[in-house]
C-alpha cells in the first residue's frame, strides 16, 4: 500500500496544483463577491416587471392622446 502511495504521490500533488492554479476551486468569499458582481450587473442592465409595466401604461396614455388629436384634427 505505501509503494502505491509514494508512486501516485506526484501525480497527485500535479493534479492538485493545476486545479489550484487554474482556481477550479473558489473559497466561499469569492463566490460571495462574484455573485454580487452580477447582482450588480442585473440591476443595472435589466428592469423590473412592475417599471415595464409602468412604462407600457405610459405609451398606451400617450397612444390614445395621440390617436384623440388625431381624430380632433381629422374630424
Amino acid at each position: 500500500m505505501d509503494e502505491r502511495l509514494i508512486e501516485y504521490a506526484p501525480i497527485a500533488i500535479l493534479l492538485l496544483g493545476y486545479l489550484w492554479q487554474y482556481r477550479i476551486f473558489v473559497t466561499p468569499e469569492q463566490l460571495e463577491r462574484k455573485h454580487r458582481e452580477i447582482l450588480e450587473d442585473v440591476d443595472n442592465k435589466y428592469t423590473t416587471k412592475t417599471e415595464a409595466r409602468n412604462l407600457e401604461e405610459k405609451l398606451d396614455d400617450m397612444q390614445k392622446k395621440i390617436d384623440m388629436i388625431y381624430d380632433k384634427l381629422i374630424g
